[in-house]
């Protein structure tokens, strides 16, 4: 019942930041929430950002192409930070440049 009601907020989104997976998606039962999530997201007409190294993986396992979303990162916790305004040093670095 959650993914669904989850599945039902991300249709009706205009913007979807999606962090990390939902559980232990190394194990086969426990990745069925994040592979809803994913396929929820890819089929959008909406600002989509995934985030985080094993969200990614989940969109590779499922074949699902990076183009189905607006943006894809697998650096989650970095993203997060500069979400939050915290200042990158990477990003800073080539401001100064």
């Amino acid at each position: 019942n959650t993914v669904e009601k989850f599945v039902e907020v991300i249709r009706q989104s205009k913007t979807v930041l999606w962090n990390g997976p939902l559980g232990l998606i190394e194990y086969r039962p426990f990745r069925k929430g994040s592979e809803a999530i994913a396929r929820a997201m890819a089929g959008l007409r909406a600002t989509t950002v995934v985030g985080g190294g094993e969200s990614v993986a989940v969109i590779h396992s499922l074949k699902i192409p990076h183009s189905k979303f607006t943006h894809v990162s697998t650096g989650g916790g970095a993203m997060m930070e500069f979400l939050s305004g915290k200042k990158l040093p990477g990003i800073e670095g080539l401001e100064g440049s």
